[in-house]
């Protein structure tokens, strides 16, 4: 007679994790968040549960991102943009209720960003010297925009932009004329 049948338990502390493409971020609830992860990265991780090829790159831009939940780079051009449009049409003397207005909606804003982890990255930032929102008129507000978004730039490692020609590029446009 054969011995005992071995039983594996493959309960889920047992079994290894897959390994998370690059550019996944897992959500406090354990799951992917796909407003904090690349789109390339949840369709391979997508793709990977499902059992299906991951597809090449070029076969995944198919599908437009605006039929599609954003990713975390498309909700940050976005929501930079937002901002960006915000202080470039602030008043040049706002009143003092509006700069505390302004002042809660940055704060506000911050905790409801869709990437959780971004969002407590730049509430982080914000409590740091010197990084309060200065709002006490446009050219100042603006500055410290740019300068907060060159703070996420810098962690992204891309380049910082000269915060001297935030205006320009936000409010006016370009002098040589691009944007007329």
């Amino acid at each position: 007679m054969p011995g005992p049948v071995e039983q594996r338990d493959e309960s889920p502390e047992q079994t290894p994790p897959a390994p998370l493409p690059k550019g996944m971020v897992i959500g406090p609830d354990g799951k992917p968040c796909r407003s904090c992860s690349s789109g390339a990265a949840f369709k391979s991780w997508s793709a990977t549960m499902k059992g299906s090829p991951v597809p090449p790159k070029s076969q995944a831009t198919l599908v437009p991102a605006s039929d599609c939940p954003p990713d975390v780079e498309e909700l940050g051009r976005s929501s930079w943009t937002l901002l960006h449009s915000i202080t470039a049409t602030y008043p040049v003397q706002p009143t003092p209720q509006l700069q505390n207005e302004t002042k809660s909606f940055i704060s506000i804003f911050a905790k409801l960003y869709p990437c959780w982890h971004c969002a407590s990255d730049f509430q982080a930032w914000m409590k740091e010297d010197g990084n309060a929102p200065r709002v006490s008129n446009r050219d100042e507000f603006g500055r410290w925009m740019c300068e907060a978004h060159n703070a996420v730039n810098v962690k992204l490692g891309k380049k910082e932009f000269d915060c001297g020609k935030w205006e320009e590029r936000w409010r006016t446009g370009w002098k040589d004329g691009r944007c007329d």
